[in-house]
């Protein structure tokens, strides 16, 4: 049952707990403090922010996601369900809630409408590979 969560939840709760305040500094301000600075070979300073870290691991998550997918079992149209409601919650949490209104909370929301459509369209895809007709 375990393998059937959807692990798009990773990402929205880490949001979450940016924005009531639980990783310093009180709220979504924290999102724009550079967690990695890294001088290149070009002389150029590269810079990662704590809302950039959270759209990596989001795509991270999406690549998994998309390979429990491809799988087929009792298991998965719950992992799809369930995939929706984050995807919902995420959508309610941008419409409803003032600090989810940024871009890092928009791109993460599409990232997991992407999950869905992709869990979806990878689920038929594979399912339909698996029927055998007897000809």
């Amino acid at each position: 049952m375990i393998a059937a969560m959807p692990l798009m939840i990773i990402p929205f709760i880490l949001y979450n707990l940016a924005m009531l305040g639980l990783m310093g500094d009180g709220g979504i301000a924290v999102l724009k403090h550079d967690i990695i600075v890294l001088s290149m070979l070009s002389g150029a300073i590269w810079s990662m922010a704590l809302g950039d870290l959270f759209i990596v691991i989001a795509l991270i998550v999406l690549f998994f996601e998309i390979l429990k997918a491809t799988r087929t079992g009792p298991g998965n149209l719950i992992n799809h369900i369930l995939s929706m409601l984050v995807f919902i919650a995420f959508l309610v949490e941008f419409l409803l809630v003032q600090d989810a209104a940024t871009q890092v909370f928009f791109i993460l929301m599409t990232i997991a409408l992407i999950d869905v459509i992709g869990g979806f369209a990878v689920s038929i895809r594979s399912a339909g590979r698996d029927v055998s007709i007897g000809l």
